[in-house]
């Protein structure tokens, strides 16, 4: 069942040993989770299907006025609604399918929640990458169709990558080969008409738009996910694997939220700026909850200050999970997350509770203060568990007598039953998770173990025994940060076409000239700037080769037979001057005006997509104001550029839960934002 690629790849099964899958694609894999993802794409088919036949039914009944006809609508319409809610229903199940994410070993620990990869239709990209080239470029498209076919087989890789580092590395090899790709081929002024089609992960609604910015947020959107799915897989009864989970969740919320802060205006439901603030917190919970794992792993000492800290770390847990639930039922988040999600939250959210009063509970009634121990340490971290004690008791006091102690130990038992009795409860509401026995083993060993102690404690009957348990403050000695996307050096597939900050597609050039001329008592004439490429600087207007037609400003590209798109100024000097006793032939181009930028009218289409925030605002240029005042005009749906903090923000984000996350909206470099100049990019 291992997904782990040799460096060499799988072997095709159609050709044995001749072709390999690329490294980090593993698309043969029989495993769980491949099984799951396939099942999800079937979904998805059907999904598009029951809402394109809803749509048509909607609009028969809008367009005819005969009763019997409307009646017949009506009919079928009821049906592929119920048809639809099952398809929902049975997609959400895949999502809550957390067991087949976890580590194959037994373990006894609550499962963690991953994301699910999003789905997407084929992409040529042949045609229309040939077509650009030839027009803008001026060179043979055909002479490119390698470049071409690697880049569909690397997308089509990244459509079943491996859950591991090197699955990571060939998403985000691709993800940096799209910034290539928009610098060199995306023109402002020209559409190539490349449709792409992305699948919600949650709702498995289809998003198809011709704009190459839904391809790239949704492979970072697949980037956050498999980091999820690293971090579930991983053997959490080990130190070395519950760092290894730490830094994986870490890494999807830092994927998540750079996602969240770059595409602003993103049409689908699982990348909306609410949506993702809930994913983040989801990620920044469940590294806490194996923070804690990770404290426990070597076992809980039954000592003062240990159960002190113990309480408040587990506190922290609870109140994480307890704001990731909260999250999860607001609107609109709450009509799109998986039910089962919300109540795993609240469930942990009450277990992790539950154990916090347990831990004081066993440090009031297992302690007794002796001469010997340091009374001003243990009162000082006393009165750090509560904002408040309750009525009648002090921090000295409950230390020096043994009777409230117990007293107060007794509450916080009382307390910790009744949260575990909300967990169990919330469990076997929801079907989903009372089909994971390990969740509900754990939770009845917990709640056992309290009743079992609460059972052990005096019975005392009086006003202490109606008063509830204060209480516990969280606290935590673990920093948690987000770990931004780090995007390695990837080769640019189209570097024969030039260096990527000259040869773009919003710089146009004239077709290459040929330019043939002698030099003069070994002098060409002109001289060269820059590079890669070089310009003729300078020019001797009765030179040889301002005669041939040779002007300033003009760029070599080659010379002979030799491309000099990336040589440097010394280079290309070099071989001018080896041909100065024959005829020289060089190739130059001249920089054109930039065509100006065309509006992007092209439409989303989204099957079954109801009216939210990002199908609200289309708005157009050419719209036309009647009154005299100056209007500003808004920001186009499709335009995702960089956020406008004070006019574009998003009222349905969601408020960070941890704070500390401001640093992460400085902006990130990645290997093409040096030549990238274009602000609605980033």
């Amino acid at each position: 069942m291992t997904e782990t690629l040799l460096p060499t790849g799988c072997p095709a099964a159609d050709q044995r040993g001749s072709c390999y899958f690329r490294k980090g694609c593993n698309p043969l894999a029989e495993t769980g989770r491949s099984k799951l993802q396939n099942r999800r794409a079937v979904l998805n088919q059907q999904i598009l299907k029951a809402a394109r036949m809803r749509a048509g039914a909607e609009n028969l009944l809008r367009a005819t006025t005969s009763p019997k006809i409307r009646e017949q609508v009506l009919l079928e319409l009821s049906y592929v609604n119920s048809n639809l809610q099952i398809l929902k229903e049975e997609l959400e199940g895949l999502n809550i399918s957390v067991e087949v994410y976890q580590n194959t070993e037994e373990t006894f620990s609550i499962p963690l929640i991953p994301l699910g990869l999003k789905e997407t239709k084929d992409v040529d990209f042949a045609a229309p990458l040939k077509d650009f080239i030839l027009e803008h470029y001026n060179e043979d498209g055909a002479e490119y169709e390698n470049e071409i076919a690697d880049l569909m087989d690397l997308r089509q890789a990244c459509r079943t990558p491996s859950r591991d580092e090197s699955g990571v590395e060939m998403l985000m090899s691709y993800y940096v080969q799209l910034g290539f790709v928009e610098n060199r081929f995306f023109s402002p002024s020209r559409n190539l008409g490349i449709l792409y089609t992305w699948y919600d992960s949650f709702t498995g609604v289809p998003v198809c738009q011709k704009n190459l910015l839904l391809e790239k947020a949704s492979i970072l959107f697949n980037i956050g996910a498999l980091y999820t799915q690293i971090g579930t897989k991983c053997d959490r009864q080990t130190g070395s694997g519950l760092q290894k989970a730490i830094s994986a969740f870490q890494k999807a919320a830092g994927v998540l939220n750079y996602l969240k802060e770059t595409f602003t205006h993103t049409p689908s439901y699982d990348m909306s700026p609410a949506m993702l603030s809930v994913l983040i917190k989801m990620m920044l919970a469940q590294v806490q909850e194996c923070i804690f794992e990770q404290i426990c792993l070597p076992g809980i000492r039954n000592e003062f200050f240990t159960l002190i800290k113990m309480a408040q770390e587990v506190a922290k847990v609870g109140e994480m999970y307890m704001l990731v639930d909260t999250a999860m039922n607001q609107a609109p988040v709450k009509e799109n997350i998986p039910y089962s999600w919300s109540k795993l939250a609240q469930v942990k959210s009450d277990h992790f509770r539950a154990l916090a009063h347990y831990f004081v509970a066993t440090m009031l009634c297992d302690h007794q203060l002796h001469q010997a121990d340091d009374e001003d340490q243990q009162e000082k971290a006393f009165c750090q568990l509560y904002d408040h004690m309750p009525e009648g008791m002090t921090p000295l006091a409950v230390l020096r007598d043994r009777s409230q102690r117990k007293q107060l130990g007794r509450l916080h038992l009382h307390k910790a039953l009744l949260y575990h009795k909300e967990a169990l409860r919330v469990c076997s509401l929801c079907t989903k998770l009372r089909n994971i026995e390990i969740l509900q083993e754990i939770l009845s060993v917990a709640h056992k173990r309290s009743l079992l102690k609460y059972t052990h404690q005096e019975q005392i009957d009086d006003f202490f025994s109606l008063v509830s348990a204060p209480n516990i403050l969280s606290h935590t000695n673990h920093k948690i940060e987000l770990i931004p996307p780090l995007f390695s050096n990837v080769r640019d597939l189209f570097e024969r076409l030039g260096p990527p900050a000259v040869f773009s597609a919003k710089q146009r050039w004239s077709p290459p000239r040929f330019i043939r001329f002698y030099c003069e008592d070994g002098q060409l004439g002109f001289t060269l700037k820059g590079g890669p490429p070089v310009q003729v600087d300078c020019i001797d207007p009765a030179s040889p080769a301002a005669l041939a037609g040779l002007k300033e400003g003009d760029t070599v590209i080659a010379v002979e037979d030799t491309d000099c798109k990336w040589l440097g100024m010394s280079d290309v000097l070099e071989k001018l001057q080896n041909l100065s006793e024959q005829e020289i032939e060089i190739q130059v181009i001249s920089c054109q005006d930039n065509a100006p930028s065309l509006h992007n009218k092209c439409a989303t289409y989204s099957a079954g997509m109801q009216k939210t925030y990002s199908l609200i605002c289309l708005a157009m240029e050419d719209e036309r104001t009647d009154k005299a005042k100056k209007v500003t005009p808004k920001l186009s749906f499709l335009s995702w550029g960089t956020k406008n903090r004070q006019k574009a923000a998003s009222t349905l984000c969601l408020p960070s839960a941890v704070s500390g996350t401001s640093a992460m909206k400085k902006k990130l470099t990645t290997p093409f934002t040096l030549f990238n100049t274009d602000s609605s990019l980033y």
